[in-house]
């Protein structure tokens, strides 16, 4: 009996501390979904923006405004960004986990400028 008086205690205060500590441990778990969330909403807008570069630098191309040279080195400088918001944009959010599908970036375009007709 002189045993068991000790642990039901202990036992006891441990459930209260645990009890007590709950909203603590809740509170800290939903600031930390905050920060993800946030980052993921950052990281989908970086993701957005480099898709948008990648498109007028094709548009820049396409209307003379840019070297096949110039496009080219730009273009892979752009491309590579995107590629790095993507994986850190993975590591945040797995594909299996039912997020929404990115937007493909735009194929480069195989052959040169097209002429203005004018």
């Amino acid at each position: 009996m002189s045993v068991i008086a000790p642990l039901i205690a202990i036992v006891i205060l441990g459930l209260g501390i645990w009890f007590v500590g709950q909203p603590l441990r809740s509170k800290v778990a939903e600031q930390d979904d905050l920060h993800d969330e946030g980052r993921i909403a950052d990281l989908e807008a970086a993701r957005d923006a480099k898709y948008r570069q990648i498109r007028d630098l094709e548009m820049d191309y396409r209307t003379g405004k840019l070297s096949e040279e110039e496009w080219r080195s730009i273009d892979r400088e752009l491309r590579g960004e995107a590629v790095e918001v993507l994986h850190e944009l993975d590591q945040l959010v797995p594909p299996e986990q039912g997020a929404p599908a990115e937007p493909e970036l735009p194929e480069p375009p195989s052959a040169s400028p097209t002429p203005d007709p004018r």
